[in-house]
């Protein structure tokens, strides 16, 4: 990744100005402009054709007055000391209230007809899978989805360090399930950063503890330029108790919005740099901690890696131009939030998906395939409930019906596949088989 160049000087750019009596045309270009969506960085305005009569020094200078009012200061400091400050230009605000209107409370998507508390779970593990995988890769994890999915799934023992750092990291989005209601503690984010890291550090004695002066972790271009320190370690502790009492909302002085928050604390993890590797990791993971701590929970369903990986540049470029430009941290925001908002969208329309998938296929049973209503009633159930069970009683009992004709319904259902049978205390038990959908398709066929 290339370095953007850093803006000029604020008070230079003000006092050549000043000096050449072009002021009244900055201030004039600077009351004029619109907040239109484009937070921009100078490494790209200075390629763009700036607004006459200014130069592109004078359009930059117009652009970070504008800014100037709409900034708020943030506990966390650069390795100077220098606060960070954010703030909410467009289209931040409207990006908020959607979230707010569909990451939390009661989702009406849920209310489907193809949503239940089996699919939920479903739906809820493939989450769980993918953000483990994809944030795995981020950090180097070479292995394939299939593959990684049938070891999580199999329950069986990683065969090399790309599989450990997959299962760790999923282990460690099950934990936050369970922590979320905790407050964040320094002892937290290293419990969190011993199951992800476990078994994969070059330096085994790197787990769950700072990195040491002599541990060198910066960011070096391939060209060997340097694009981050972090700061010192003796600095660690003190940062740390910081930003847990930012993540918890403490002192209360000014509000942050939650999402914000969240998105604060993954760039405060990553900016300090606290380990000695699995960095990002650890800060996607306390991402995720902050915004289910809030209520959030379809992020639960989301995975933010999945989205940050297929445009790793960009994720660069706003972290790099928060750093370059006085510490503003409204273009890592902006970045973010079109992460969460992607991530959102892929899983809407992943259920729509499978829901419509699953509609189709009733309407195929109602046409076909030879069963009666009493069979297409069942395995319409057993699309929405992949863990539901079945009895010759129960199946008796649902449609009134004499035994010999429900024990005919299910080993029918049975024989065709469609069905598991096993005996459990001298009964038999039906349960669908895996991939019920496809299963029928394929009968179709």
């Amino acid at each position: 990744m290339k370095i953007p160049q850093a803006p000029p000087d604020m008070e230079v750019l003000f006092k050549k100005a000043f000096l050449s009596k072009r002021t009244d045309s900055v201030f004039e270009i600077t009351r004029r402009m619109k907040n239109d969506g484009q937070y921009r960085h100078w490494d790209k305005i200075r390629h763009l054709k700036p607004p006459k009569p200014l130069t592109h020094e004078e359009w930059w200078l117009a652009m970070k007055l504008a800014r100037m009012g709409l900034l708020s200061p943030l506990p966390e400091l650069d390795t100077k000391g220098i606060p960070f400050q954010y703030g909410l230009p467009a289209p931040i605000p409207e990006r908020l209230h959607y979230i707010d209107q569909n990451a939390g409370g009661t989702i009406s998507m849920l209310e489907d007809s193809a949503l239940t508390p089996d699919t939920r779970d479903r739906y809820l593990v493939r989450s769980l899978v993918e953000e483990a995988i994809t944030s795995s890769q981020l950090e180097g994890a070479a292995t394939t989805r299939a593959v990684a999915k049938e070891m999580i799934r199999s329950k069986r023992p990683p065969r090399d360090n790309s599989e450990r750092m997959i299962l760790n990291n999923y282990h460690a989005m099950q934990q936050i399930r369970s922590l979320k209601d905790k407050e964040l503690t320094p002892d937290i984010v290293f419990y969190l950063h011993t199951v992800l890291t476990e078994g994969t550090l070059e330096k085994s004695d790197a787990v769950g503890r700072f990195r040491t002066s002599d541990e060198d972790v910066r960011a070096i271009t391939p060209y060997n330029e340097i694009l981050n320190t972090p700061p010192h370690a003796k600095e660690l502790p003190e940062r740390m108790k910081a930003m847990c009492d930012f993540a918890n909302g403490k002192p209360r002085v000014e509000f942050v919005h939650p999402v914000i928050r969240a998105i604060v604390l993954h760039f405060w993890l990553a900016y300090d740099h606290p380990f000695y590797d699995g960095n990002g990791r650890c800060a996607r993971a306390l991402f995720y901690w902050s915004v289910l701590r809030e209520g959030y929970w379809l992020f639960e369903f989301t995975s933010i890696s999945q989205m940050i990986r297929m445009s790793p540049a960009q994720y660069g470029r706003a972290f790099l131009y928060s750093e370059t430009d006085e510490n503003d941290l409204t273009y890592f925001l902006l970045y973010h939030l079109e992460v969460l908002m992607k991530s959102m969208e892929e899983l809407h329309e992943y259920i729509q998906r499978k829901t419509a998938e699953i509609h189709a296929t009733e309407s195929l049973m109602k046409a076909s395939l030879g069963m009666n209503y009493r069979q297409k009633a069942l395995l319409s159930h057993a699309l929405r409930h992949e863990n539901a069970a079945y009895t010759f009683r129960s199946h008796q009992g649902s449609h009134d019906i004499v035994y010999q004709t429900a024990r005919t319904d299910l080993l029918d259902l049975a024989e065709r596949g469609l069905l598991q049978k096993t005996k459990t205390g001298g009964v038999f038990v039906f349960k669908p088989v895996p991939n019920l959908a496809d299963t029928l398709q394929v009968l179709e066929e």
